[in-house]
């Protein structure tokens, strides 16, 4: 499902509002956390996963460990 959304300003930042329907097929309920990814179309919710945070909590401690290593590759 795809749906047009506006955004607003919220004190420094910008926030918007989900349909209920899709907020109702998601089980989507205020205070839930969700992950916004920035993609090449655009920008990717998915919900909060514990997992998941784990896992790029890990990512983030490796790529500063290893910065200097990772930029020589990219090279």
């Amino acid at each position: 499902m795809m749906k047009e959304v506006t955004l607003r300003q919220y004190g420094g930042s910008l926030g918007t509002t989900l349909p209920k329907a899709m907020t109702d097929r998601l089980h989507l309920t205020a205070g839930d956390k969700l992950y916004a990814i920035e993609t090449e179309q655009g920008i990717l919710l998915i919900p909060f996963n514990s997992e998941l945070a784990r896992v790029l909590e890990m990512e983030e401690q490796l790529s500063q460990r290893y910065q200097n290593a990772l930029y020589a590759l990219a090279k």
